[in-house]
């Protein structure tokens, strides 16, 4: 089919997140591994997806391995860019 990748690449099946995942993390539902597999999705280091965010890589680092929490205007950050991850990988290329 014309515009549809026959096969998807190493890079592509690493950045695939659970379509029931996703529609946690727009709700708000945070679980465990949750902020990592959704940097994953959007397709960017660490350091540019807390760029993108506005936040540092040492809080970046703490929501993806579970020992803080994010909150307030965190999470609803977390949630525009599980329902918009376009925006999240635009606003690194502006702020560059």
């Amino acid at each position: 089919m014309k515009g549809i990748p026959e096969e998807l690449s190493r890079a592509d099946f690493v950045r695939t997140m659970r379509r029931s995942q996703r529609q946690r993390i727009m709700r708000g539902e945070l679980q465990p591994g949750d902020v990592a597999a959704l940097r994953r999705f959007i397709g960017l280091t660490q350091a540019h997806f807390a760029e993108a965010l506005g936040i540092s890589v040492h809080t970046l680092r703490n929501w993806e391995q579970d020992r803080r929490k994010p909150e307030g205007p965190a999470l609803a950050l977390l949630r525009i860019a599980a329902r918009h991850p376009g925006v999240v990988r635009e606003n690194v290329r502006t702020a560059a």
